[in-house]
């Protein structure tokens, strides 16, 4: 008999704590946190602005914090909990680093990249991992409109 996979809440409420903390130095609040075996071996936030780096976005401080926490690049097996929807970069990033699943809060309709404004996934040289949408959406989506809202005011 085979169980289907459920998302961990309290890896996605890890996730948020992260994006909240981006929030409140001003970056676009997104966080991410990468688990393997029931442990999480990386985790990463917005600080795009804080290192004015284009590479600094949660997944890639992610994906960098667990291949040095795992000495590999190699990540098979993990999965990855998301605030939202990962953009080309990031996507790529977790296909090369061959992550297994995707969990993911909010869609991102300009950017997404897991099916929603395009899929990087289907990249035919990688193995698609599974994708998993729309987990404690609106949590993510309260901060990102503070977020927004705070920069239109």
């Amino acid at each position: 008999m085979r169980v289907e996979f459920l998302p961990d809440k309290r890896f996605m409420e890890e996730a948020l704590a992260l994006a909240e903390e981006a929030l409140n130095a001003g970056e676009i609040p997104v966080g991410a946190v990468i688990v393997k075996d029931g442990s999480i071996i990386g985790k990463g936030r917005n600080r795009r602005e804080e290192k004015q780096s284009a590479l600094s976005h949660a997944e890639i401080e992610a994906v960098a914090d667990a291949c040095q926490s795992t000495g590999s690049w190699r990540l098979d097996g993990a999965e990855i909990y998301i605030t939202l929807e990962p953009c080309p970069m990031c996507a790529g990033a977790i296909l090369t680093s061959r992550i297994r699943q995707i969990i993911y809060a909010a869609d991102d309709e300009k950017a997404g990249a897991c099916g929603t404004a395009l899929d990087v996934l289907a990249t035919p040289a990688f193995r698609r991992p599974k994708v998993y949408r729309g987990f404690m959406e609106a949590e993510s989506k309260v901060l990102l409109r503070a977020f927004f809202d705070k920069i239109r005011n």
